[in-house]
Order: structure tokens, then C-alpha cells, then sequence
């Protein structure tokens, strides 16, 4: 039975793999900037998108705080594209995007937490996927193309703020497991449910 089992997670595994390297060959990476706000404007304006809050929990200055409803949140963020203010990319298939994931230099962030004594950090703090592409190794291939992008804009770190599997909140930051095979290594808490994990970019 045990060897059984140990076969099991073993076809698991290989079946995620699979998913991984049939996303990198179907989905095309594009950061987002002024050429294609229009796209990500429509996936978080889509069914089940996250319109609500626009991407901007952990970008809101104190000013900004003060119009904290969600078409100042939809205007803010453009305002930092428009300045050509890094945000994050989106995943296409076929000309739709269909996935996201915000990573951006972490001093454009506030209240993150994390290591403060780290320089040229980005910070993933989110992530949406379209549902009927969820479940097909898109997490680790946005994790994989941040990683990549945040290199290209000079990071030496990424910071990732995820939580457990159980977790009742910041479910929308990813999961624990999942940074950890994605070579993520963990440092502290920051508050009770977000732990901070770190990726050295390498040379």
C-alpha cells in the first residue's frame, strides 16, 4: 500500500509537470503598460475578477486611502501605469488575458513587511487566474515569468508574502507549498497568517 501511494504522488507530480511545459508553450507574457491596459482593465472586469479592488490593497498611499472605493482603487492604478510605473504582468491565451500576477519593485508598495535590510527587492503580492484555467500549473509559470521579468528590470530579490493552504484570508497572495517548490525560502511572519519567503535572483 505504501509503495502504492509513493506511486500515486509520483504520477501527480509528473501530470503537474506535464501542465507547467503545456502552459509555457500556450501562454504568452506580457508586462502590463499603456498598450495593453485596455486587457487588463477586461480581465479584472470579467466574471469573478477582482474589480473590487484593482490590485492596489498593498500600493495605497495615506492620501489614497482617503478615496479607498473601488473606481478611485481602478484610477490609481492606472495612474501608475501611466507614469510607466511597473505593475505586474498578464498571461494570454490565444490574444485574452487570462491570468495576472502583480510584481513590482517593493518600494512601490506600502506596509508589506519583509526584510527591510534587502536592496533591489520586487514583491509578488498577488495573483488571478480566469477559473477555467486554474488547476493547469499557471501559478508556478507566473511565478517562473515574474521571476524573469523582475531580473530583466535589475531586481537581485523577490519577495513573496504567501499563506497557508488553510488560510480564511490573503489566499488571493498564493501559497506557501507553492513558493517553496519554486525555490522560495522562508525568513518570519509578517503578521499572523503572511509569510514572508525570499528568492535570490542568480547571475
Amino acid at each position: 500500500m505504501c509503495n502504492f501511494l509513493k506511486f500515486i504522488v509520483k504520477i501527480k507530480k509528473q501530470l503537474e509537470y506535464i501542465k507547467y511545459m503545456i502552459n509555457q508553450e500556450n501562454i504568452i507574457i506580457k508586462p502590463v503598460d499603456k498598450s495593453n491596459w485596455e486587457d487588463f482593465e477586461s480581465l479584472f472586469q470579467s466574471k469573478g475578477g477582482p474589480s473590487y479592488c484593482w490590485c492596489m490593497v498593498w500600493r495605497m498611499t495615506k492620501d489614497e486611502l482617503k478615496q479607498n472605493n473601488s473606481s478611485c482603487r481602478k484610477e490609481f492604478i492606472k495612474q501608475r501605469v501611466w507614469s510607466n510605473t511597473p505593475i505586474g504582468i498578464l498571461g494570454y491565451s490565444e490574444n485574452e488575458a487570462v491570468a495576472w500576477c502583480s510584481i513590482a519593485p517593493k518600494e512601490t508598495h506600502q506596509r508589506l513587511g519583509g526584510d527591510e535590510n534587502l536592496k533591489n527587492v520586487w514583491s509578488i503580492t498577488c495573483f488571478y487566474i480566469k477559473k477555467e484555467y486554474r488547476k493547469q500549473g499557471l501559478m508556478k509559470f507566473l511565478i517562473e515569468s515574474a521571476k524573469n521579468y523582475a531580473k530583466e528590470n535589475g531586481a537581485e530579490y523577490i519577495e513573496a508574502y504567501p499563506v497557508e493552504e488553510g488560510s480564511p484570508s490573503y489566499r488571493f497572495m498564493g501559497f506557501v507549498k507553492t513558493f517553496e517548490e519554486m525555490g522560495f525560502k522562508y525568513i518570519k511572519m509578517a503578521g499572523t497568517r503572511r509569510h514572508v519567503m525570499i528568492y535570490k535572483i542568480q547571475d
